[in-house]
């Protein structure tokens, strides 16, 4: 069973006693639905949920949203605002309610104008960065949010099983691009975790690629496909790179390269093991190649809610990783003007090891045509 909302609310409260402020303020995104449950749009409407470290919840909302809110069952003060008005006066009975001398808010998603609006309000309120604390309690997966991180990837997966199956000498990287994304939307996606990235030739060396409308695929091109279906709130984030009609040597002998990398990354995965770590058995394999000049990124990421979330996998995270953390097994090298390969697993830690959560093959694979 799912918590409940005054149980998810407890952790927020529990983070503003850890750091010693009064309170931890949440806005519309990824930690926002996490604790009610819901999701609600990041606009130009102020919309502001503060959990006190001790008394009662108190909300700062859209009046257009009132009824969408009543359905999250919070219980707490509600200060709503019509456009027709403006948000001045919510702000400043929301803080004479609350009486907070300091507020803990999230550095990476709070917008600026959010932040001078409680200022405005309150000068001496004293705001303070919690990021990483709020987002950290999104790290250690539930069953039920695994399971939901399955159901993405498996969608993923089917459809770029029938997408591979549509590409062919000629197409363009836009064609494929709107080709995997009606697929993803038939496999049952929800939505998109992000634009998908199809990329070949000399365009799979930009690790964020666009998709481009007139360039058409020839044999030997090196086709790399970075994407993810998003399903109950969570998202996949799969890369495979496969090749058209022929691999040269070369290729050949990059893509081994990138492949061994990922498997090095895996073969230290363990509840306990560092970010650096991982990142480091990755990145050494691809150190010691003939193809070291070509490192461009590091290993990966958290992978949930958001599709980039911590923990962040590089070398200098000496963060310990605890068993039930979800992050991207992608290591990859590009050489621009040339091609690049990225190969990308989501992977859950568990106490003795890992489990690999995609399933695509990662054996080179080479289109016929």
């Amino acid at each position: 069973m799912a918590p409940s909302v005054p149980d998810r609310l407890s952790e927020y409260a529990g983070i503003a006693w850890q750091l010693g402020v009064d309170a931890v303020a949440l806005v519309p995104g990824p930690n926002f639905t996490r604790a009610l449950g819901h999701s609600f749009m990041s606009h130009e409407r102020p919309f502001l949920l503060v959990i006190p470290a001790d008394g009662a919840p108190a909300a700062l909302v859209p009046n257009l949203e009132l009824a969408s809110w009543e359905q999250t069952g919070f219980d707490g003060a509600v200060f709503d605002w019509r456009d027709q008005n403006g948000h001045a006066d919510a702000f400043a009975a929301l803080l004479d309610h609350l009486r907070l001398s300091s507020l803990a808010v999230e550095g990476q998603v709070m917008r600026v104008f959010v932040h001078h609006a409680l200022v405005a309000s309150q000068p001496d309120l004293r705001i303070i960065d919690a990021e990483a604390e709020i987002s950290g309690l999104r790290m250690i997966k539930t069953p039920d949010e695994i399971a939901a991180l399955e159901r993405a990837i498996d969608i993923s997966e089917r459809a770029l099983t029938r997408t591979l199956e549509t590409v062919a000498p000629g197409r363009t990287e836009k064609q494929i691009e709107q080709t995997l994304i009606r697929f993803l939307f038939e496999e049952g996606a929800d939505g998109l975790a992000f634009p998908p990235i199809v990329a070949a030739g000399d365009n799979s060396a930009l690790p964020h690629a666009h998709a481009r409308a007139d360039y058409a695929l020839s044999p030997g091109d090196a086709l790399l496909i970075d994407f993810g279906a998003r399903k109950d709130g969570f998202a996949a984030d799969i890369t495979r790179t496969v090749f058209l009609g022929h691999a040269s040597d070369e290729a050949r002998a990059l893509y081994e390269t990138v492949l061994q990398a990922n498997l090095a990354a895996l073969a230290v995965t363990r509840a306990s093991v560092t970010a650096h770590a991982i990142d480091d058995a990755a990145t050494g394999v691809l150190e010691a190649s003939p193809f070291a000049d070509r490192i461009r990124t590091k290993t990966g990421h958290g992978l949930g809610r958001d599709v980039h979330e911590a923990p962040y996998v590089m070398r200098g995270n000496m963060a310990a990783l605890p068993a039930g953390t979800v992050y991207t097994d992608e290591p990859g090298l590009y050489q621009v003007g040339n091609f690049g390969v990225r190969i990308e697993d989501d992977v859950l830690i568990t106490q003795d090891g890992c489990q690999v959560l995609t399933r695509f093959p990662k054996d080179l694979m080479v289109i016929p045509c």
